[in-house]
C-alpha cells in the first residue's frame, strides 16, 4: 500500500465517521421534533419573573426599529420585562431612531445605552457586559439587532426554564427571514434548519446538550454574575458561555417552538466575513477548552469539544486531503489503488447528504418542496465547498491574531 493509499484511507475513514455521527444526530433530532409536535410547552405558573432583554447593536439603523417594535409586542406581561438596547458606538442614525422609539413608548421599560469609542466599539461581549450592568431581571434574554421574534417566543423560553431548576439556559431557534432574497439565502435557510437546528435537537435528545446560538435564548442572572460576565476575547461568545454553563452543572435545553426571524447575508462577500468570524471565534473557544478533555468533572461537555474539534480540524483536513489526492491521481501525479473505491464512497456520501438534509426540512412548515432537492444538490457542490474555504481562512486568521497578539474585533454583519 502506497503513502497515497494510506492518506486516502485515513481521510475516507474520518469523513465517513463524521458523516455517520451526523446521520445519528439527524435521526435523534427528527424523533425529538416528532415528540414535541403535539406536546404543549410547560405552563408558566404564578407571577411571571422579571426578564431583561438585551440587544447589542452597532450601526443597525436599517433593522433596529423593526426589532424593538417586535420586542415591545411580545406576548408577555409588559410590566414584567425590560428592553435594553446597547447602541454600541454607532456612526449611523441608530441613536436618533432609538430616541424616537423611546419617545413613542414613554410608559414602557425601554432603556437605550449609547456608548462611544472609549466605552464601546469593542465587540458583542463587551456590549453585553455594559447592558448587564444596568439590567434588573432575574432572567436575561438576548436578541440580535436584526431579529423579529414571534409573539410567544419569550414566553416559551421563560416557561421552560422556570419549570426545571436544572436548566441554566433555554434556547429557541432562528429562521431565515429573507430566505427567498437570493440563492445564497436559500442555501443559508437549508443550512440553518439542517445543520444547526436538527443537530441541536439531536444532541439534546441523545446527550441533553445544546450550544447557545447567540440570539433568542434566556439564562439565569446568577450564571452571568458567577462567571463574571462575557469573555471579551471571545467573538463566538455563544459557544464560550455554553461551555461555562455546563461546567457549573446546569443544562441547556432546546425549545424549537420559540422562534425568531432574522436577516441573513444576501451577498457572498458579507456571508464570507460573517462566517469567518464565526469560524475564528469557535476555534478560539475550542483551543481554550481543550484541557477540559482531560478533566473528569467536565465529561458532560467532552462530546461537544470533540464534535467541534472534528468539524473544524479533522473534517476540514480530511476533505482537503482526499480532494487533493483524487485530483492529483486524475492528473497522473500520484497513484492510488483505492481511488475508484474512494470515488464510490464519495458518491454515496453525496446521496446520503441529499437524503438526510431533505428529511430535516420536512419538520418545518412550508419547506416540504421537491424543489429543495435541487437546492440541496447545488448546495453540496457550491456552498459546502465554500465552507471549507471559510473554515481554513478562519483558522489562518486565528493563528495570525495569536502571533501578532491582536484583539478580537466585532465584524458587524452588513444589513439590507
Amino acid at each position: 500500500m502506497t503513502l497515497a493509499d494510506i492518506l486516502m484511507l485515513i481521510s475516507v475513514i474520518c469523513i465517513w465517521s463524521l458523516l455517520l455521527v451526523n446521520v445519528v444526530l439527524i435521526i435523534a433530532g427528527y424523533l425529538y421534533y416528532m415528540e414535541l409536535e403535539d406536546k404543549p410547552v410547560p405552563e408558566l405558573k404564578g407571577e411571571a419573573p422579571f426578564v431583561s432583554i438585551m440587544v447589542p447593536a452597532h450601526n443597525e439603523g436599517k433593522v433596529i426599529v423593526k426589532t424593538v417594535e417586535s420586542l415591545l409586542n411580545l406576548d408577555y406581561p409588559h410590566d414584567r420585562y425590560e428592553i435594553i438596547v446597547i447602541n454600541d458606538n454607532s456612526s449611523d442614525n441608530s441613536r436618533e431612531l432609538l430616541g424616537e422609539l423611546q419617545a413613542m413608548h414613554p410608559g414602557r421599560n425601554l432603556n437605550i445605552i449609547n456608548t462611544d469609542a472609549v466605552t464601546g466599539g469593542k465587540g458583542k461581549s463587551n456590549a453585553l457586559n455594559i447592558g448587564f450592568a444596568q439590567s434588573k431581571g432575574e432572567l436575561i434574554a438576548i436578541y440580535d439587532a436584526d431579529n423579529t421574534p414571534e409573539r410567544k417566543a419569550l414566553l416559551y423560553l421563560v416557561s421552560e426554564i422556570m419549570n426545571d431548576k436544572t436548566l441554566g439556559a433555554v434556547i429557541g431557534k432562528f429562521r431565515t427571514r429573507n430566505r427567498n432574497a437570493s440563492l445564497l439565502t436559500r442555501f443559508i435557510n437549508v443550512e440553518t434548519l439542517s445543520f444547526q437546528w436538527m443537530a441541536q435537537a439531536g444532541r439534546w435528545k441523545l446527550f441533553k446538550l445544546c450550544t447557545i446560538p447567540g440570539t433568542n435564548f434566556i439564562m439565569r442572572r446568577e450564571i452571568i454574575e458567577r462567571i463574571g460576565g462575557w469573555d471579551v476575547k471571545a467573538i463566538a461568545e455563544d459557544t464560550e458561555i455554553s461551555f461555562r454553563i455546563y461546567m457549573m452543572g446546569y443544562r441547556i435545553k432546546f425549545q424549537p417552538k420559540s422562534v425568531t426571524w432574522e436577516q441573513e447575508p444576501q451577498t457572498v462577500k458579507v456571508w464570507f466575513k460573517q462566517r469567518t468570524r464565526w469560524a475564528k471565534g469557535n476555534i478560539y473557544v475550542i483551543i481554550k477548552n481543550i484541557p477540559l478533555l482531560f478533566d473528569k468533572s467536565a465529561r458532560n461537555i467532552h462530546f461537544d469539544i470533540l464534535y467541534f474539534l472534528s468539524i473544524y480540524f479533522l473534517l476540514l483536513t480530511s476533505l482537503i486531503m482526499s480532494d487533493t489526492l483524487l485530483i492529483l491521481h486524475a492528473l497522473g501525479y500520484v497513484t492510488t489503488t483505492i481511488a475508484s473505491f474512494s470515488s464510490f464512497l464519495w458518491l454515496l456520501a453525496i446521496i446520503l447528504f441529499i437524503i438526510g438534509t431533505f428529511i430535516t426540512l420536512v419538520t418545518e412548515k412550508g419547506e416540504m418542496r421537491l424543489s429543495n432537492v435541487w437546492i440541496i444538490m447545488l448546495m453540496y457542490i457550491s456552498y459546502c465547498q465554500m465552507w471549507m474555504v471559510v473554515a481554513a481562512y478562519g483558522l489562518y486568521q486565528y493563528i495570525k491574531d495569536l502571533i501578532f497578539k491582536r484583539e478580537a474585533k466585532w465584524y458587524k454583519t452588513e444589513r439590507f
